[in-house]
């Protein structure tokens, strides 16, 4: 019987032995095989660069397919660098004062507003206009929304015609940089800037900006914007007058839209054919 076990033992020692050496066998031939076909498909690439690209594309292929889809709330690190908005604490006190009296009245954001109001500045010193003049402007004719368009085609924050005025934003990048905030009021404060020189006053100048030049009246354009201007200026002296101020009786509830200054002999064709349309 021991003899028995003892030689069953022996015959497993044997199985398991052999099966051991066969596996390592089969595993080294394996390997090797998978090393020469390594070898074979490197000289083929190297000598093939049409497969290589090939393969690296498919290869890419394959991974990009396996990639997670993005989501669609990924926000851009860059977005910063596009958003016209800036903290009105960083302006001087007269300037973050006219923002957020502006953010009151016309329920606008002070961000944005702050930066409105520092180019406003900035281009006053420049053009020797009243920075609060402007802002007077951009009040009257679009509340402050720079994406505002008239139904005769004035855009932006000043109401530009843009059709007229089309040039004027070709060094900017086109007309749809009508829309840029900043874009648009340097375009704006030029095309006030020629009709206040062509009128030479300023309240000619703002009939001249509405399209009235030569009308008996600019349907109460030019007293609306000084009415704003005088208001913007007691706030940049410190003072704070009211929010809402009734309008007066016969004023036009909307601006009329900029175009651009007329020629003497084409000023009245222009302002009626402009008035027929609203």
């Amino acid at each position: 019987m021991k003899q028995a076990f003892e030689a069953t033992a022996r015959g497993l020692r044997t199985f398991v032995s052999d099966v051991a050496d066969g596996f390592f066998e089969i595993t080294h031939n394996g390997f090797a095989l998978v090393g020469l076909a390594i070898v074979f498909a490197a000289l083929a690439l190297a000598a093939r660069p049409d497969l290589r690209q090939s393969g690296e594309e498919q290869l890419m292929g394959w991974l990009q397919s396996r990639k997670p889809p993005p989501e669609a709330t990924d926000l851009e690190p860059t977005a910063i660098d596009r958003t016209t908005a800036a903290s009105p604490h960083e302006l001087p006190k007269p300037q973050a004062a006219v923002a957020y009296w502006l953010s009151k009245k016309y329920r606008v954001a002070a961000e944005p507003l702050s930066v409105l109001v520092a180019e406003a500045f900035e281009l006053g010193k420049r053009t020797k206009l009243d920075p609060t003049l402007i802002l007077a402007i951009m009040a009257v004719e679009s509340s402050f929304n720079p994406f505002a368009q008239s139904h005769v085609g004035a855009q932006g924050l000043m109401q530009v015609m843009t059709r007229v005025h089309g040039e004027k934003y070709q060094s900017a990048g086109g007309t749809l940089t009508a829309f840029d905030p900043v874009t648009n009021m340097r375009v704006g404060v030029k095309v006030l800037q020629e009709c206040i020189a062509r009128a030479g006053s300023l309240e000619g100048g703002l009939k001249f900006y509405v399209g009235a030049a030569n009308l008996p009246d600019d349907g109460g354009y030019a007293s609306k914007v000084l009415a704003e201007h005088a208001r913007l200026q007691q706030v940049v002296a410190g003072r704070t007058p009211p929010t809402t101020t009734p309008t007066p009786p016969g004023m036009r509830a909307q601006p009329l839209p900029v175009v651009a200054p007329a020629k003497p002999a084409e000023a009245n064709t222009q302002s009626v054919a402009l008035l027929s349309d609203l």
